[in-house]
């Protein structure tokens, strides 16, 4: 009998993990003991498992930066348009493993560490996470990215260098506590600080109108210090890059009036300044109005643009002499994508720029600005929308206060001429609310300042047209567009599941991985006994991984035969993680009566300032408590909540899913990609028809997913008609027992009134109508456990759901947005590597 592979040995048969030549292990153990000895100062004896990490970084960056130096070469000796991609948020994770697997490292990498007496897992596990985003806006930006570089387009990252990122979560006594991310504590390996293009971005002071223009005058300046960040294509040798800005004072900020005790009060009062790329506002799907956060967004765009207008007009790789100056050029040289309303200052700042120091005629200027710019919507929640108040604008921004009112007379103008006398519509479409306080609506600005409005999957891109916007698209139809969100095939197949990558490679070869269309393919495999056997062994081994992850972080010992039901998003009511708790206690309750499969379900976190979803989180530590000590009960059912949930455990828990829960109220979730994910990994999908749930059940067949609920013409008819939830609970007795359960304290005996606030909102004041979809859900719950009793016919759904991923790919979403809003031609090409002769 043979002897099993050890894990190092399975690995070196996985051929998408790249080849390990001789020649390259050796160069890679040179290169690290080298940077172990000379870049970090160490001695093997006392080095520690950090100090390794970062002399394996360091040496897998070697192999980025001749790369990226060149990248920028050719495209100054080419000279494409660019893309400058603007986002309040880029959520990384951890890029050691990434860049690995785009560079065709890994197995390399992996048999170094291993003839160094090292394990290559553990020295991963030591990188901080990048998480510099809340969630899905976040991450679709690092996919973006991703993307972008791997089609080679010549695109670049802006954001904010946070000093703090999303915070780290703790789960204490049941209850949320957060604590802060300071991720760059030990240093960042991958960044490169740049001060030779640190930018001077101006707050506060007024403005003087003058014959030859208008001067901004009495400002605070505040220094933005770029730091650039590689980002590898996928085996193409580019590199392109991130760079994010942080804040820094000015030698004489607030030196003004010298004299000892000024000077010490001054020095400190520097933090003032430096706060704004201190710490990223953590809540996700809901504006908050401080002026910090006004500050981040004016401070990421002055930077960015002053960046742009250089990088325009200068003529070659590393110099600085100006050599173009007709910015009539610029949309045919350069992109900006806004990543929602958070860089929507881009639009008035850039029209200051042209009008203010370039001296341009204000028609002219807008024709510039508007063919430039472009703008991505996420969301149709009210509470979303940004609007911020007038007079903090006059406060921090006064100029751009007087160029917003010039574009809102001009955009009035040309609406009154189109519909002469149509007060009402002059009124919605205003970019100035009025009426109690007065308020800029950020998405109005977006609109009328870009040629392209896009939404991020088709059913929200119909309802931005039909209801949010249905003013400015009768206006202007030719603006919108529709660009349904993608994933990097790279991060969420081929790094965080390569069995699952190795099984697919084996049977259609590994260009799926550049062109995901091709998993299309493997539907003839579908009754292929042998496929079936290895796809349903590929899940069984991550689940056993998981598993074992959760027992050892999370103390509670998972069967790991039972389905793995996971719904992992932050918690909002419209995502509605209270209708799957229902659902929990439900299935609790019919335990005592009927023979069930077992279940594990995990759930994950919620923003530090938004009470309800700490309610919510609170009942679902509430319920695990109950739930996973009931004797009777064993390991049959498991509820389990993901402290600190982020990119690193989402690769852990994606791969080991069973089940997708994707159950938002119809029409109010803009896409998702975290269902992506789920369906590219082998799970199943319960959801609603919303978002991208509508387009993936187009590509892999409704029959193969799990449909259920109300359609949005359900919703929007329900609400006309009227919602009463407690018509829901009088008709349907289980939804009614487990209503009273969470109210009359079964689930907090110390505390019965716990969750009564949960209960009054479910009952009285609930927008997302739980009750309402709640009979549909459970009925089609026993539909999933039917099948999974039949694990032929369960895998065999699942290969359909794998095989219809192609669409879901960013490489897809990234090459629509460069031929039908940037007006760029993305290429495979490879550009020669440093050490191939031109």
């Amino acid at each position: 009998m043979s002897k099993p592979l050890s894990d190092h040995d399975r690995k070196k048969q996985i051929s998408v993990r790249g080849l390990a030549g001789v020649e390259n292990v050796t160069e890679l153990k040179q290169n690290f003991n080298r940077h172990l000895h000379f870049t970090l100062v160490k001695d093997r004896n006392v080095a520690t498992r950090r100090d390794y990490y970062f002399a394996l970084a360091h040496t897998v960056r070697d192999h980025l930066i001749g790369r990226w130096i060149r990248t920028q070469q050719h495209y100054y000796e080419k000279d494409p348009k660019r893309v400058y991609y603007i986002s309040l948020e880029f959520y990384m994770g951890r890029t050691l493993q990434n860049t690995m697997v785009n560079l065709a490292l890994e197995n390399a990498c992996d048999e170094a560490t291993y003839q160094l007496g090292l394990d290559m897992e553990e020295l991963q596990d030591m990188e901080e996470d990048a998480g510099l985003g809340n969630g899905g806006l976040g991450r679709l930006a690092a996919c973006f990215l991703d993307s972008m570089a791997s089609l080679g387009l010549a695109a670049y990252g802006y954001g904010i260098r946070y000093e703090f990122g999303i915070f780290n979560q703790k789960i204490v006594n049941g209850w949320q506590v957060e604590e802060a991310d300071d991720w760059l504590r030990f240093g960042n390996p991958w960044e490169k600080a740049r001060p030779e293009y640190m930018r001077p971005v101006h707050f506060y002071g007024r403005t003087e109108h003058h014959p030859d223009g208008v001067k901004l005058v009495d400002t605070q300046v505040v220094l933005a210090l770029p730091y650039d960040t590689p980002i590898p294509g996928y085996r193409n040798n580019i590199v392109n890059t991130m760079r994010l800005w942080s804040a820094k004072a000015p030698c004489d900020f607030n030196l003004k009036d010298f004299n000892v005790g000024g000077y010490i009060q001054a020095v400190l009062d520097r933090n003032l300044a430096e706060n704004i790329s201190r710490v990223l506002y953590p809540n996700d799907n809901f504006f908050e109005g401080k002026e910090l956060r006004l500050k981040q967004e004016y401070f990421v765009v002055s930077a960015t643009l002053q960046d742009i207008i250089r990088r325009f007009k200068v003529s070659k790789f590393g110099s600085r002499e100006i050599a173009r100056t007709d910015f009539s050029k610029l949309p045919d040289k350069v992109a900006i994508q806004l990543n929602d309303t958070h860089p929507a200052m881009a639009i008035p700042e850039l029209m200051r720029v042209l009008v203010d120091e370039e001296k341009l005629e204000w028609e002219k200027a807008w024709d510039i600005c508007v063919r430039t710019c472009a703008y991505t919507n996420h969301t149709v929640l009210p509470e979303a929308l940004e609007r911020w108040p007038v007079d903090l604008f006059a406060h921090l921004l006064p100029r751009h206060l007087e160029i917003v009112y010039e574009i809102n007379r001009r955009h009035l103008e040309r609406v009154a001429a189109k519909y002469p006398g149509d007060n009402g519509r002059l009124c919605r479409m205003s970019l100035i609310e009025e009426g109690g306080q007065k308020r800029i609506n950020m998405a109005h600005l977006c609109i009328v300042g870009s040629h392209a409005v896009n939404g991020v999957a088709q059913i929200h891109s119909d309802i931005l047209k039909a209801t949010v916007f249905k003013d400015f698209y009768e206006m202007e139809p030719h603006k919108f567009q529709n660009k349904t969100n993608g994933i990097t095939p790279r991060r969420w197949l081929v790094m965080c599941n390569p069995g699952l990558a190795e099984v697919i490679a084996e049977r259609i070869g590994e260009d799926f991985i550049r062109d995901l269309d091709q998993l299309q393919s493997l539907r003839k495999y579908v009754n292929d006994e042998a496929f079936i056997r290895d796809i349903a062994k590929v899940k069984q081994e991550n689940k056993l991984k998981f598993s074992v992850h959760l027992e050892e972080h999370y103390k509670v010992k998972i069967n790991p035969n039972s389905m793995f039901d996971i719904q992992v998003k932050r918690i909002h009511e419209y995502k509605r993680q209270l209708l799957n708790c229902l659902h929990i206690i439900t299935y609790y309750n019919q335990f005592c009566t009927s023979v069930l499969i077992p279940l594990t379900v995990p759930f994950m976190q919620a923003a530090p300032g938004y009470h309800t979803a700490k309610m919510i989180i609170r009942l679902i530590t509430a319920i695990g408590e109950v739930v996973n000590n009931d004797p009777v009960i064993g390991d049959r059912l498991k509820v389990i909540f993901l402290e600190n949930y982020r990119v690193t455990l989402a690769e852990r828990a994606i791969p080991a899913a069973d089940l997708s829960e994707q159950i938002s109220t119809a029409g109010t979730e803009a896409s998702g990609t975290g269902n992506m994910k789920f369906m590219l990994n082998g799970a199943l999908t319960i959801g609603t028809m919303d978002g991208a749930n509508v387009e993936m059940a187009e590509e892999a067949g409704e029959d193969n997913l799990f449909i259920f609920g109300m359609r949005v013409d359900d919703v929007d008819a329900l609400d006309m008609k009227g919602y009463h939830a407690e018509a829901y609970y009088n008709r349907l007795p289980e939804l009614k027992q487990a209503i009273d359960q969470i109210a009359g304290g079964f689930f907090s005996p110390k505390q019965p009134d716990l969750f009564k606030e949960i209960v009054n909102m479910m009952m009285h004041h609930d927008r997302f109508k739980v009750f309402a979809d709640y009979e549909d859900y459970m009925k089609c719950q026993e539909k999933v456990n039917a099948l999974y009793k039949n694990p032929k016919e369960w895998t065999k759904k699942v290969i359909y759901n794998i095989a219809g991923c192609g669409k879901f790919s960013s490489d897809r979403t990234i090459t629509q947005y460069a031929r039908e809003i940037w007006g760029m031609e993305p290429t495979l090409e490879k550009i020669p590597a440093p050490d191939d002769k031109i």
